[in-house]
C-alpha cells in the first residue's frame, strides 16, 4: 500500500478494473431481490454542470448501497438527446443537430465515466436513435387505433422566435420559457393524447405513491384538479344558439350578473364581424399573457359583445362580454360572473359598471360587498325558492330544477386538459401518420416504421427541413400515395418511456420483453427536479398506465419512491463595464478576502478589479458561476467531489457550494488513508478477542456499532447521507485517539476500518475499493456484504451518570448499567465533591434519571 493518497492513480486503476470486469452488467435473476434506481437521464449539451454530478451522485450512493445489501442492481444511463438546444447550436454553428448531440454524448459519457458513476452502460440508449422512436411511433399508432389519440385545430401557446408550440407552464411571464420572446396565440392543428381520460385513475392511485414527497403529489392534485360542479346551458336571447358553462359555486348562480366568454369562442367571433372594437381587443388578447397562473394578478379587461344571455333559472338577461381572464383551453370558454362572490367578477363589475347583488350571506351576520366579494359558503338569500338553504342543500336543490327543465346537470370537472403531442421543430421524432390523397388519415404501417428522421440536413434557422423538403414529406400507405405528417414529437414523449426501455435494450422485436420488464419494474427508486412535478413526472405516470393497458407491464405506478434533489448554490461575482453592463466574473478567477467568521469582505479578480459579491444564486450561464466538475475532479479527485457534494446538504436541500468544503472532504480522504497505512504497515492484525476487552476497548467497539446502525438507517430508510458522513467522521475522530498497543487494540482497529471502508463506499468507492484490498482483503468491494451491527456490542455495561446538588453538576460517575438508584445514589454521595457540598446539610429530596442524572437536593 502505498503511502501517499493518490486519487488520480486510485481512480483510473479502479475505473479500468470496473471496465475490464462489467462490474455493473445487471441480469435478471429471479433467485435475487432486484432493486431499479434510476436518475432523471441527461440532455447531452456538451458538458456535465454541478446539478448534474448531485443527481448522479445521489443515485450511485443509492445503488451501490442496495448492490452491497445483496440486491440485484440495476443503473441505467442514457441520453435525452432530442429538443430545441441542438437546433439552436446547428443553426449557430451552420451544421445539422445529429454531429453535435453525438459529439456531446461522447463527451458527457467520458465526463460520467470520470466520477466513478456504476452504470450499466451495455443499456445505454438515446432518445434520437431510430431504434429508441421505432416503438414510440408504433404505440402511438397503437394508441390511435384504441381512439387515444386525435387531431384537431386549437389556439396555442407559439413562440414566434422558435417555431413552435408551448404548454402553459412553459410560458413565464408571459414569454418563452427557452429564449424570452412574447409568447401569442395561434390556431393550429396538431396531434393530442387523451390523458383526460385516465385523470381519475392519476388521482386515486396517489395512494400507491408512498415514497413520494407530498409536495410533488399535492402539485399534481392541484394539476389535475378535479371538481364536482354543475354544467348548465345558457341561451343567447334573439339567437338560435346556446353555450354551457360549468360552475363549483351553483349556490351563487341566482347572482349572476353578466357571462364572461373568451376571446376564442364562437360567439365572440361572431359578435366581432359587425364590432371592430371587440375585433381589435379579440386580437390584442391572441398577443397577451396565457399562462394560467398569471390570470389573477393581470389587469381584468374586456369588451361587450351586445349579446344577452339567457338565464336558465330565473330567465333574467345578463350581458355577454369578452374577458381577457377566460381561457378557450379552459372549462367550457365561458363562465358565469357572480361579483358579489367572486373577487375577480367583483373587479372587472366595477371596472365596467356592471351589476353586483349578494345572494350568499353569513350564517351570523349580515352581507357586507362594499368593498370586496363575499366568497366564503353560507346561506343562500334573494334567490326565489332556494332562500335558506346552505352550500349542499343548493347543490342538490338547483342541480335537480336544472334537470327538470332540461338545462343543466351535476358532473365532475377536470382542470387537466389532453396532452398535445405536436411540435413543428425538425429535431424530434418524426409523428407516424400520413393523409391519404382523399384526405383519409391513416397510421404508418409497423412493418414501415421507424419512419427515420434525416439526419444530413443543414438548418436555416426558420424552417423545419422536413417540412421544407416535400418529397421527405411523399410517401406510400398499403400501396396508396400518402402525405406525411412533418410535425414531430414532443420531447416529453421520449423521456416518459425511457425508464421501462432501459430493461429491454437490445430487444429488437418488441417495444418491451414483458418479462424483463416486469422483473425490474416498477423503478425502486426515482431521482430527479421537483420542477418536474407538473410535466414530465406526470407524463410518466400516465404512459405507465397506457403501457399497462396495454399489457406490457403489469403495475400501475413507474416508480416506488421518488427523491427530489436540491438546486447547487454558487457565489456570484460581477463588476460594472463601460456601457453600465454587469460583467460577471467566474468564483475560481476571485481571490477573496473574509474576516474571522468566514464572510467575504473582499473580493477582486485577477486585474486586481474589486468585484461586487452577489451572493449565493443558483449556478448558471448567465452568471458565469458555474463551477466545472471536470476541473474539480482533476484538481481534487473524483471521491473528494463526491464526498462533499453528498456531505454539504442533505439531498433535498440546496447545496451551496464551497471549495473550502472541497478541500475539506480531501483532507478528510487523505487522514483515512494514513490511519489505513499506518495500521497496515504493522502487518496483520490478530483475531478480535471480543471476550477479553477492556472498558475503553468496549467503549469504542459500542461506538462502531453504533455508527454503522446509525448509517445504515441514514442511506436506507431516511436517505439522509449527509449525516451517515458526520457519523463516521465522528468515528475517525475516535479512532486515531486510540491506543494500538495490545493485539485487541489492534484487531478492532481493523475491524473498525474495514467497517469504515464499506459505510464509504457508496459514496467514495474508488478509494474503498483501494483501501479493501490494502487491508486485506480477497475479491472486491463491490461485491461485499455491508457491514450488520452487532447488537451484543452496543449493550452498555456501564453508564455514564451526571450528579448535580441542587441544579449544579458536582461530579460525573461511572456506575453499571442495572444498577439501581440506592447503588447510584451510593457511588455519588461517595464522590469527594459531592460530599464538600453534602457534609453536614439534610438531604431533602433525590431525583434519579436512570442512567443519565442524579439530582440531590440538601440544604
Amino acid at each position: 500500500m502505498q503511502e501517499q493518497y493518490n486519487p488520480a492513480q486510485i481512480e483510473s486503476q479502479v475505473q479500468k478494473h470496473w471496465d475490464d470486469n462489467q462490474t455493473f452488467v445487471a441480469k435478471e435473476d429471479p433467485s435475487k431481490e432486484k432493486f431499479y434506481c434510476l436518475s432523471m437521464f441527461p440532455y447531452p449539451s456538451g458538458r456535465l454542470h454541478m446539478g448534474h454530478v448531485r443527481n448522479y451522485t445521489i443515485g450511485d450512493v443509492i445503488s451501490r448501497f442496495q448492490r452491497l445489501q445483496g440486491k440485484n442492481v440495476l443503473q441505467p444511463i442514457g441520453w435525452d438527446a432530442f429538443g430545441l438546444p441542438a437546433e439552436n447550436a446547428a443553426i449557430k454553428n451552420k451544421s445539422a443537430p445529429g454531429p453535435w448531440t453525438y459529439e456531446n454524448i461522447e463527451y458527457m459519457k467520458g465526463q460520467l465515466k470520470m466520477l466513478g458513476f456504476g452504470y450499466d452502460w451495455s443499456r445505454e440508449l438515446a432518445t434520437c436513435k431510430p431504434d429508441y422512436y421505432r416503438w414510440e411511433q408504433w404505440f402511438f399508432t397503437e394508441l390511435y387505433n384504441k381512439g387515444l389519440i386525435y387531431k384537431k385545430t386549437s389556439a396555442v401557446n407559439w413562440c414566434e422566435n422558435d417555431q413552435t408550440v408551448l404548454a402553459n407552464e412553459q410560458v413565464v411571464d408571459g414569454c418563452c420559457w427557452r429564449c424570452d420572446t412574447p409568447v401569442v396565440q395561434k390556431e393550429i392543428p396538431q396531434w393530442f393524447i387523451k390523458i383526460t381520460d385516465y385523470a381519475d385513475q392519476l388521482l386515486s392511485d396517489m395512494d400507491q405513491l408512498e415514497g413520494w414527497p407530498e409536495m410533488v403529489k399535492t402539485m399534481q392534485r392541484n394539476w389535475i384538479g378535479r371538481s364536482e360542479g354543475i354544467e348548465m346551458t345558457f341561451d343567447v336571447d334573439g339567437m338560435d344558439e346556446s353555450f354551457a358553462i360549468y360552475t363549483t359555486r351553483p349556490d351563487t348562480v341566482m347572482g349572476v350578473t353578466y357571462v364572461g366568454i373568451a376571446a376564442g369562442h364562437p360567439l365572440a367571433e361572431k359578435a366581432a364581424e359587425s364590432n371592430p372594437e371587440l375585433a381589435a381587443f379579440i386580437n390584442e388578447c391572441k398577443n397577451t399573457k396565457v399562462a394560467e397562473a398569471e390570470l389573477a394578478t393581470m389587469e381584468k379587461k374586456g369588451v361587450a359583445t351586445g349579446l344577452y344571455a339567457v338565464h336558465p333559472l330565473s330567465g333574467r338577461k345578463v350581458p355577454i362580454w369578452v374577458a381577457n381572464f377566460v381561457l378557450m383551453n379552459y372549462g367550457t370558454g365561458a363562465v358565469m360572473a357572480v361579483p358579489a362572490h367572486d373577487q375577480r367578477d367583483y373587479e372587472f363589475a366595477t371596472k365596467y359598471g356592471l351589476d353586483i347583488e349578494g345572494v350568499i350571506k353569513p350564517q351570523d351576520g349580515e352581507l357586507d360587498i362594499s368593498e370586496q366579494a363575499y366568497t366564503d359558503k353560507g346561506i343562500l338569500f334573494n334567490s326565489g325558492e332556494f332562500d335558506g338553504l346552505d352550500f349542499d342543500g343548493a347543490l342538490n336543490a338547483i342541480a335537480e330544477k336544472l334537470g327538470e327543465l332540461g338545462k343543466g346537470h351535476k358532473t365532475t370537472n377536470f382542470r387537466l386538459r389532453d396532452w398535445g403531442v405536436s411540435r413543428q421543430r425538425y429535431w424530434g421524432a418524426p409523428i407516424p401518420m400520413a393523409t391519404l390523397e382523399n384526405g383519409e388519415t391513416v397510421t404508418i404501417p409497423a412493418e414501415d416504421l421507424p419512419v427515420v428522421l434525416p439526419e444530413d440536413v443543414v438548418m436555416d434557422g426558420v424552417t423545419s427541413p422536413i417540412k421544407a423538403d416535400k418529397s421527405w414529406a411523399q410517401t406510400t400507405v398499403n400501396g396508396q400515395p400518402a402525405t406525411r405528417e412533418t410535425d414531430t414529437f414532443d420531447t416529453f414523449m421520449e423521456s416518459s418511456w425511457y425508464y421501462a426501455r432501459y430493461t429491454s435494450v437490445g430487444t429488437d422485436d418488441q417495444m418491451l420483453d414483458p418479462a424483463k420488464a416486469n422483473y425490474w419494474l416498477p423503478v425502486d427508486q426515482y431521482i430527479g427536479g421537483i420542477e418536474h412535478a407538473n410535466m414530465h413526472l406526470l407524463y410518466f405516470r400516465f404512459f405507465h398506465k397506457l403501457l399497462r393497458d396495454a399489457g406490457l407491464v403489469n403495475s400501475d405506478e413507474p416508480a416506488k419512491r421518488l427523491l427530489c434533489q436540491g438546486m447547487v448554490l454558487c457565489d456570484a461575482f460581477y463588476y460594472t463595464g463601460e456601457n453600465g453592463q454587469r460583467v460577471w466574473v467566474a468564483p475560481t478567477d476571485v481571490t477573496l478576502e473574509r474576516d474571522g467568521k468566514g464572510n467575504i469582505i473582499k473580493a477582486t479578480d485577477a486585474d486586481g478589479r474589486e468585484l461586487v459579491h452577489a451572493g449565493m444564486t443558483k449556478m448558471s450561464k448567465s452568471k458565469n458561476n458555474g463551477i466545472d466538475p471536470q476541473e474539480m475532479v482533476e484538481k481534487y479527485g473524483a471521491d473528494t467531489v463526491r464526498l462533499f457534494m453528498m456531505f454539504a446538504a442533505p439531498p433535498e436541500l440546496t447545496l451551496e457550494w464551497q471549495e473550502s468544503g472541497v478541500e475539506g472532504a480531501l483532507r478528510f480522504l487523505k487522514r483515512l488513508w494514513k490511519l489505513s497505512h499506518e495500521h497496515v504497515a504493522k502487518g496483520p492484525a490478530p483475531k478480535l478477542d471480543i471476550a477479553s476487552l477492556n472498558n475503553d476497548q468496549k467503549a469504542l467497539r459500542r461506538a462502531l456499532h453504533q455508527t454503522i446502525a446509525k448509517i445504515t438507517d441514514d442511506y436506507g430508510r431516511r436517505q439522509t447521507f449527509n449525516t451517515a458522513i458526520a457519523a463516521v467522521m465522528e468515528l475517525m475522530n475516535k479512532l486515531t485517539k486510540a491506543p494500538q498497543e495490545s493485539d485487541n487494540d489492534r484487531a478492532l482497529m481493523q475491524e473498525a476500518l474495514d467497517a469504515v471502508v464499506l459505510l464509504l463506499y457508496p459514496i467514495t468507492p474508488h478509494t474503498s475499493h483501494a483501501l479493501y484490498l490494502a487491508l486485506g482483503h480477497s475479491g472486491n468491494v463491490d461485491e461485499a456484504q455491508w457491514p450488520v451491527a452487532d447488537q451484543d456490542a452496543m449493550v452498555e455495561d456501564e453508564k455514564l451518570v451526571v450528579v448535580q446538588v441542587n441544579g449544579k453538576v458536582r461530579a460525573r460517575i461511572t456506575v453499571a448499567a442495572d444498577a439501581t438508584q440506592e447503588q447510584v445514589q451510593a457511588i455519588g454521595l461517595a464522590e469527594q465533591n459531592v460530599a464538600n457540598f453534602t457534609d453536614g446539610k439534610t438531604i431533602r429530596k433525590v431525583i434519579y434519571v436512570p442512567g443519565k442524572l442524579l439530582n440531590i437536593v440538601a440544604n
